[in-house]
């Protein structure tokens, strides 16, 4: 049924209130058009004095699709003031935090490609790394800095580049080196304020901590940097007097962003509200800086308790992609976001973000494949079984009204639905109905990426008669989010089975070009093919995990495989928090119809990943744990 035109006055926001309000209806603006189409019951209507429009559909869910709805305008960036009382900044923590995760090292040029996407999502404030780590972790942030803390938009937004440095001058000072080629550099400093990390770790008085807090934040803005934030470390388990007071001394010393981490991730939702508010209402200098919160996950309550600090006047969350990070990891970025853009309006007092939440979906399967740190299939907003519906009573519900069992719409986190195409993949299919795909899927390809993709897709395709989506993105995953190449697998030919010893012969081609080739024996396929590699490299490892899936079912499903492994020459870097050196690991991920060339690719990939770290931190970083306070 062709779609009809109603014209309708523009709305305009009333504010007599000076909260939140519905819109008010004013005769004298401009109109404002809207299509709809009687088949799909959309409707306006308008009521009353306080004239709202409100506007039903049959078929779609709660949330209406992305360009149906208003994105409000990001206020301007100043480092200790946000003009809109309910603009919440988001600090995105995954190539700081999120890289402490076991094995989820990443190399300089994944730390690039992660942080533009970061920015393509529209994160404030990217926390690029910890600088004084390593040569590599301060290299990565300075190349972040120059690059992505200097590409501005149309609309103006760039974001802000921090570095982490604990509390002690060569941090600071390495940090900023790092961070100041960027238009908006942050120096974000620490130091622990409960009284078991004063007496078993730090072994100082609370008159000291103060002193050295304000000394050091000091320093950082006689630097030259005007964006300083400060956290007190366990700040959940601190006593509250000694908070107000550290903070107010930080606040005096040019402190412009205060985060109070749940750093154990022991406070419950109503606590950690209750922490914001009272140090809101305590805090000297308090309303001259912007309250932040920083929770982990112990014990699953991350989001909830994020949630709960913004509503109680925090007005920064620290966050990560896929809400990885130490132990149990931190707020999920993904989870916060939509929380508050689904209820932010109704229990949350009109909160919302400047996050476009479009590119989520990239962004996840981005940190995914690069940490190898897949999501569980039931991981909230990103997980595979997200907007997946197997019940015959939900199905029913489905197919009857999308909002029976679902909130928000896939398409506003980037993931578009196929079934209703009638299009399947096979031998074939061309580029276009490929390129398709991979966007309905999340995935934005340039035209390299999608040539050599097209080509791995038909190989596939030759030997299956249907590639389904999680072939797809086993493909994805084994060209496109894979590490600098320094090896390259070209070859490699196995005889195994029960009558000798297996053998392996594997080609390798150098970035240079140069081709190696080896030979060895082994107790099994992978392990004769493993020892080849070796003979070639010649770079001593020790292999942590091994694990291999079936991306679908039936005999010709494509294999993915994971390694982690720990070189025998050992590579560290400085732990943030402990001020420890700690053995780097690297995980490598592989994808294929053969399950050796699948796992022999994932090995490399993780060799690429070690060797990548070693030429970029050719000397071991001398612990500075003495120096944590100096």
């Amino acid at each position: 049924m062709a779609s009809s035109l109603l014209r309708i006055p523009t709305l305009s926001s009333s504010t007599t209130t000076g909260k939140p309000s519905l819109p008010a209806f004013s005769s004298k603006s401009a109109p404002l058009s809207f299509r709809f189409s009687p088949s799909r019951h959309r409707s306006v209507s308008l009521r009353g004095e306080s004239f709202r429009l409100s506007c039903s559909v049959s078929d779609p869910s709660p949330l209406p699709p992305h360009s149906l709805r208003r994105r409000r305008r990001r206020p301007e960036y100043i480092p200790n003031l946000i003009s809109d009382p309910n603009y919440v900044r988001v600090f995105d923590t995954t190539l700081r935090d999120g890289e402490q995760s076991p094995g989820a090292t990443l190399t300089s040029k994944e730390k690039l490609d992660i942080a533009r996407q970061l920015a393509k999502l529209g994160v404030d404030i990217i926390e690029a790394g910890f600088p004084a780590a390593s040569k590599d972790d301060f290299e990565a942030v300075k190349t972040i800095a120059e690059t992505v803390g200097n590409s501005v938009d149309e609309n103006g937004y760039v974001p802000v580049i921090c570095g982490l440095s604990r509390c002690n001058k060569k941090d600071i000072e390495t940090a900023w080196e790092a961070v100041k080629y960027a238009k908006r550099p942050r120096i974000h400093t620490f130091i622990a304020t409960s009284d078991i990390h004063l007496e078993y770790k730090l072994k100082k008085s609370k008159e000291q901590v103060i002193e050295i807090a304000r000394n050091m934040v000091k320093f950082a803005r006689s630097l030259g940097c005007e964006d300083v934030e400060f956290s007190p470390e366990d700040a959940g388990r601190s006593e509250r007097e000694f908070l107000y007071e550290i903070l107010g001394e930080v606040i005096k010393a040019g402190a412009t962003t205060l985060n109070i981490p749940d750093t154990v991730g022991i406070t419950l939702p109503s606590e950690f509200g209750q922490l914001i508010a009272d140090l809101k209402a305590n805090t000297p200098g308090i309303e001259n800086v912007i309250i932040s919160t920083h929770c982990q996950n112990d014990l699953g309550l991350s989001t909830a308790n994020t949630l709960s600090g913004a509503h109680s006047g925090a007005r920064q969350v620290e966050v990560t992609i896929n809400g990885i990070g130490e132990r149990a990891g931190n707020a999920s970025l993904e989870e916060v976001v939509m929380a508050i853009k689904c209820r932010g309006d109704h229990l949350l007092g009109g909160l919302f973000t400047g996050i476009d939440t479009r590119h989520i979906v990239m962004t996840s399967k981005m940190v995914e494949e690069y940490t190898g740190m897949h999501t569980q299939p039931h991981k909230a907003i990103v997980g595979a079984n997200a907007f997946a519906h197997e019940s015959g009573i939900h199905q029913d519900g489905m197919l009857k009204h999308k909002g029976t069992y679902e909130i928000i719409c896939p398409e506003e986190i980037g993931l578009e639905r196929s079934h209703d195409a009638g299009i399947v993949l096979g031998k074939l299919s061309g580029r276009h109905a490929l390129k398709g795909r991979l966007t309905e899927l999340g995935y934005e390809l340039d035209d390299e990426q999608l040539s050599t993709i097209f080509w791995r897709f038909k190989t596939v395709a030759e030997q299956k008669k249907r590639v389904t989506d999680a072939d797809i993105i086993a493909l994805v995953s084994d060209e496109v989010f894979q590490p600098e190449a320094v090896w390259k697998l070209l070859d490699i030919q196995i005889t195994c089975g029960t009558l000798g010893l297996s053998t392996a012969t594997v080609k390798l081609a150098r970035a240079d070009g140069k081709e190696h080739v080896a030979c060895s024996m082994g107790t099994g396929p992978v392990d004769s093919a493993y020892k080849a590699v070796n003979l070639i490299v010649k770079e001593p490892t020790t292999l942590l995990e091994y694990s291999m899936n079936s991306v679908t079912e039936g005999i010709d499903a494509i294999a993915t495989t994971r390694v982690l492994i720990r070189g025998n020459n050992t590579y560290t870097s400085t732990n943030a928090i402990t001020g420890e050196e700690v053995e780097r690991t690297f995980s490598g991920t592989g994808a294929g119809m053969d399950i050796v060339v699948s796992s022999v690719k994932a090995y490399v990939g993780a060799l690429n990943k070690m060797l990548d770290f070693k030429e970029n931190s050719p000397t071991k970083v001398p612990s500075q744990k003495s120096k944590v306070l100096a």
